[in-house]
Order: structure tokens, then C-alpha cells, then sequence
């Protein structure tokens, strides 16, 4: 069953919302295609904020991504000026 991560995120202070954007397109999202994920929108939400919807094809897909995904935040953290602000995630129940 297709399981679903939301996460949301705040640049820092002063950042340029572009500049940070660029990081997320050029490090983040390839990263998350490469340990499974079947798609990744990213919806801005304020001048600082943004909310990421990550697809997987199942749970244990994202499971198996758990630590790669840690490390991938870790190292970008200081190049997208980005910290993780909540995460939810769940197997789809429905869809329309």
C-alpha cells in the first residue's frame, strides 16, 4: 500500500527563499528519487515556510530509506539554511 510522509520546514532568517529552493531541487528531492520515493511535491507555504509530500510505494520502501534520509538532512542542512519543523506520515486510505 502507497505510504505518504508530510513534512514541514522554515528557512532561516535572511535566507533567499530561491537560493534555499535551488539546494532542495539540486540535493534533497534527487536523494529521497534515488532511496525509493515515487514522487516529492514541495508546496510553499510562507516567505519561510514550505511543506514537502513525499509518495512511496510502500512503508517498508520508506522504512528501508529511514537513515539515508537522516544523513541527506544532515549534510544539506547548512547548504538549504532549512530545519525540519514536523514530519507525519501514514499509508493512503483513500484517494480521489
Amino acid at each position: 500500500m502507497r505510504y505518504i510522509t508530510i513534512t514541514t520546514w522554515e528557512i532561516a532568517q535572511g535566507t533567499d527563499y530561491q537560493t534555499s529552493l535551488r539546494a532542495i531541487e539540486e540535493k534533497r528531492l534527487p536523494a529521497l528519487k534515488s532511496f525509493g520515493a515515487s514522487r516529492v511535491t514541495v508546496i510553499r507555504t510562507s516567505d519561510r515556510t514550505s511543506a514537502a509530500i513525499t509518495e512511496w510505494p510502500d512503508k517498508a520502501t520508506r522504512d528501508m530509506a529511514e537513515l539515508k534520509i537522516d544523513a541527506v538532512r544532515r549534510s544539506v542542512h547548512k547548504e538549504d539554511m532549512s530545519r525540519l519543523t514536523g514530519e507525519m506520515r501514514g499509508e493512503i486510505v483513500a484517494d480521489v
